[in-house]
């Protein structure tokens, strides 16, 4: 990313020094390809209808019995051994199989042969928000059985986070720079933008990047509610994610991977692959404020948002859509609310995917990406669930009910993480003006 420091002059607002930048060429990362699997289904096409439709996919999960929250959004029709092969889905957890199947659609959508690329300059970045809790409940239930020499071998490479990247690598042979990124639930955008800056650095020529999570654990659930961070309509599942809306209580948990096959411009129009749009900014801060609550004022919010459009080259009034990050949470959605009405006062269209999807946690940002990038690939944007009275105090522009036709070119969207953590792309279609 590039310094901040390209301003001219210095003024005595610092935000102006995000508003007056000199042209930074054309730095775009083409993204040749898309996987992704989610509560809307498994592949593009079954997403973007569902998600077009507008509905929540809250439904009662067997996983949560007996809890206080005992609902989420979760990925169906998926069987792993059917797709991986019973060895290999037996060894991954959930996590890392959302992960490979995704990276397997995504190079299938770029039209890369794994076999024929140069493997050493291949790269993985894959954003995991945890490791998976739920794989612990078993283990941790033998041992107080006195029963260890029962658990698997399995118990800690299935676990461990980094195995979403690490798997995806081994199954389609990329030799290259191969690691996970943690920033909570913008894990996902964090992989996206350090994917970037590897191609800017000319450290690899092409990467897998996104991100992959199942949220789905009891333990998980347990938590986030002792927390009062998931909504309590256990008597409407359907209704219980509504970003944005005065009747918000809280998120819904879910599921899911997303990965997209990144190229640096040049090389992917040299070889004549087909665009799925272009990365062309990223931003990131943290608040250094609280370790699960936005700072009220939004600042370093803003400013990561400031930052990737300086990274883009592009000012606030090009923007024509925004993905927010829209927990349903009040403190969340509050202040991103604040922040996005200063950066973009001129209101473009918004929509919150976590009505529909709930919140995949780390894999949020990249599904969210992905959405983004088709909603300016189809020139509509699909509407958000469940948003029957906007807060007046929030006065945002938000698309509902039904998907809005638009002409784009430019979006953004936005990812805040427990911890502080804040990421933003901006993310160009690659339809002609």
């Amino acid at each position: 990313m590039p310094p901040l420091a390209q301003v001219d002059g210095e003024a005595a607002d610092p935000s102006a020094r995000y508003r007056k930048v000199r042209p930074l060429g054309n730095r775009d990362i083409a993204v040749t390809g898309i996987g992704m699997l989610s509560p809307a289904g498994i592949g593009l096409e079954e997403n973007w209808h569902r998600l077009c439709r507008g509905l929540s996919l809250a439904d009662r999960d067997p996983l949560l019995d007996g809890l206080r929250a005992d609902f989420s959004c979760a990925v169906r029709g998926f069987n792993a051994a059917s797709v991986l092969g019973h060895k290999v889905a037996r060894r991954l957890d959930t996590f890392a199989q959302f992960a490979v199947v995704a990276a397997r659609q995504a190079v299938a959508d770029a039209g890369l042969d794994p076999a024929q690329w140069q493997s050493e300059r291949v790269g993985v970045v894959l954003g995991v928000g945890s490791n998976s809790l739920h794989s612990y409940e078993k283990p941790f239930s033998l041992l107080e059985q006195d029963r260890a020499d029962f658990m698997s071998p399995f118990n800690i490479p299935r676990s461990l986070p980094n195995m979403a990247a690490g798997e995806i690598a081994l199954d389609l042979g990329a030799r290259g720079v191969c690691f996970t990124t943690s920033s909570a639930c913008a894990s996902g955008t964090t992989a996206l933008g350090t994917a970037m800056d590897l191609l800017r650095s000319g450290r690899c020529d092409i990467v897998l990047a996104g991100g992959s999570e199942s949220g789905r654990s009891r333990m998980t659930a347990a938590s986030f509610w002792r927390m009062g961070a998931l909504s309590s309509r256990r008597d409407d599942p359907e209704a219980a994610s509504r970003p944005f809306d005065t009747e918000r209580d809280g998120f819904v948990l879910g599921e899911g991977a997303a990965v997209l096959v990144l190229e640096r411009a040049g090389e992917a129009h040299r070889r004549r692959a087909r665009l799925r749009g272009y990365l062309a900014g990223y931003g990131a801060t943290a608040d250094g404020y609280h370790p699960t609550a936005p700072a009220p004022t939004g600042e370093s919010a803003e400013a990561a948002i400031r930052a990737a459009l300086l990274d883009a080259g592009c000012g606030a009034d090009s923007i024509d859509h925004i993905n927010a990050h829209g927990t349903s949470t009040r403190l969340n959605d509050e202040t991103e609310a604040l922040v996005l009405r200063k950066v973009f006062p001129a209101g473009p269209p918004i929509t919150a995917n976590k009505s529909v999807l709930g919140h995949a946690l780390g894999a949020a940002g990249a599904l969210e990406a992905a959405v983004t990038l088709l909603s300016l690939m189809h020139a509509k944007i699909p509407p958000t669930a469940n948003l029957q009275c906007q807060d007046a105090a929030l006065e945002l522009n938000i698309v509902t009910k039904t998907p809005r036709e638009r002409r784009m070119r430019t979006a953004v969207s936005t990812s805040f993480g427990f911890g502080g953590h804040n990421a933003v792309l901006v993310m160009r279609g690659s339809r002609p003006d």
